[in-house]
C-alpha cells in the first residue's frame, strides 16, 4: 500500500527555519520525481518544489526560490524540504507526492495528512 507521511511542521517566527520530511512506503521513490505542495487556508494546493529521481534537477516556485531547498535520500525512501527565511505567507499545510514528471498538477499518489506550517510572531 502506497503511503506518504509528512512531518516536521510547526509554529515558527518570521525569518526562522524548518525542515520537513516525507517518509514513503509501498513504493520506491528512486523511480519517481518527488514534489512538495502546499495549501493555504481558502486557497488551492500549489506546487512548491520538485526533484528528479537522481536529485540532479530541481524546480521551485518563484515565491520560494533562494529560501527553500528540496532534497531526497533514496536509500531512506525519504524526501525533505529545508525551509529558511520563512515568511507569514508560507503558512500552509505541506504535502509530498510523486509522479513520472518533474512538474505535475495531478501527481500519482493519494494525498497524505500533510504537515502544518505556521509562520507568525
Amino acid at each position: 500500500q502506497v503511503q506518504l507521511v509528512e512531518s516536521g511542521g510547526g509554529l515558527v517566527q518570521p525569518g526562522g527555519s524548518l525542515r520537513l520530511s516525507c517518509a514513503a512506503s509501498g513504493f520506491t521513490i528512486s523511480s519517481y520525481d518527488m514534489s512538495w505542495y502546499r495549501q493555504a487556508p481558502g486557497k488551492e494546493r500549489d506546487l512548491v518544489a520538485a526533484i528528479t529521481p537522481g536529485g540532479g534537477t530541481t524546480h521551485y516556485a518563484d515565491s520560494v526560490k533562494g529560501r527553500f531547498t528540496i532534497s531526497r535520500d533514496n536509500d531512506k525512501n525519504t524526501l525533505y524540504l529545508q525551509m529558511n527565511s520563512l515568511k507569514p505567507e508560507d503558512t500552509a499545510d505541506y504535502y509530498c507526492n510523486f509522479d513520472t514528471r518533474l512538474i505535475s498538477a495531478k501527481p500519482l499518489g493519494s494525498w497524505g495528512q500533510g504537515t502544518q506550517v505556521t509562520v507568525s510572531s
